[in-house]
């Protein structure tokens, strides 16, 4: 413990004079070389600086809270998350109000994924049941996968057999990952999948990073091949897969057959740079799409891949992602 205290001592007083290193004296002075002291790095708090009213806009769209008025006008049809009070539309959550003619909702900024015909999701096998597995899919309730509603290995097309039921579990068991996409809501809110293209199916090795919904901008697609050399699945419930880009797509394995040799080390350092990019965003609070993405990936270069979850980097490189999303907007 008194050497341990002696190096803490000698470490801390190379911060005093004015940012120069003050030569160690004493006993610690007399350490034999090649033992290296621990390196201890020193953060302290600072004011956090005010984002200018053009990059805080962000969408223009309005921010509310619960009993927050929305509209005095008795024109507007009641949506999600309001309430009608005291001849006022009020709202009932917290999140952005969205308009449509006349109907108005309030789209709750943190909240479970609510599932809709045609969505792209990123989803967790978690039980294997007669003729269906159970998928989570970070909603209220777990999301159906049919053995009619996937293609068969291969890519075969004919009736499922009792051998089909039977090899469920050699298709997808507990635990597998798989994108697919809504077919249809039932009324409790359940969400049924299907995986019947074949850009859709099991998913190999990458990195699974889970935001809130509401962070996910809808698109025409949701497969993301970046110049950057790793590739996105951005799941409108939340879930994000990263993953290299394949050499070359396998479209005769019908979905099933992954690839499991060893990733390299430099697409490795793309992975992790870029799911750190996307906790940047989260935490500033902006919309994840391919461009804010690659925006904050460039953004980030200049520092290294573990230094990005740091306050300050984030805010910095967020910063910049935000002007040049703006820029791009004109």
């Amino acid at each position: 413990m008194a050497t341990r205290g002696a190096r803490t001592r000698a470490l801390a007083s190379s911060w005093h004079g004015g940012g120069k290193p003050v030569e160690p004296k004493g006993p610690e002075a007399a350490a034999p070389p090649g033992v290296g002291m621990a390196a201890m790095e020193v953060r302290l708090p600072v004011a956090r600086k005010l984002v200018g009213q053009d990059l805080a806009r962000g969408s223009g769209r309005d921010l509310v809270a619960p009993g927050d008025t929305i509209t005095t006008d008795t024109g507007y049809m009641r949506g999600h998350g309001t309430y009608m009070g005291e001849e006022k539309l009020v709202a009932s959550v917290a999140g952005a109000v969205e308009r449509v003619n006349k109907l108005i909702c309030v789209k709750a900024l943190k909240t479970r994924y609510n599932g809709e015909v045609g969505d792209i999701v990123v989803g967790r096998i978690t039980e294997v049941q007669q003729k269906r597995w159970k998928v989570e899919t970070n909603s209220r309730l777990d999301s159906v996968l049919l053995l009619s509603s996937m293609n068969l290995p291969g890519g075969e097309l004919r009736r499922r057999s009792a051998e089909d039921e039977l090899a469920m579990r050699d298709y997808l068991q507990e635990g597998d990952l798989i994108s697919a996409e809504v077919q249809s809501v039932f009324s409790d809110g359940a969400v049924s999948l299907h995986t019947r293209s074949l850009k859709y199916g099991k998913l190999g090795q990458g990195v699974l990073v889970q935001v809130s919904p509401s962070l996910v901008k809808r698109q025409k697609t949701h497969f993301h091949d970046l110049p950057c050399g790793a590739s996105v699945i951005l799941g409108n419930n939340g879930f994000i897969w990263i993953y290299p880009t394949p050499e070359q797509k396998d479209e005769e394995a019908g979905g099933f057959i992954t690839n499991l040799e060893p990733v390299s080390l430099g697409d490795r350092e793309v992975i992790s740079r870029l799911r750190n990019c996307i906790m940047a965003l989260v935490t500033q609070k902006l919309m994840l799409y391919d461009t804010s993405i690659l925006y904050c990936y460039e953004a980030s270069l200049s520092h290294q891949i573990k230094d990005i979850l740091k306050p300050e980097v984030m805010e910095e490189i967020v910063l910049e992602t935000r002007q040049r999303l703006l820029e791009l907007e004109g």
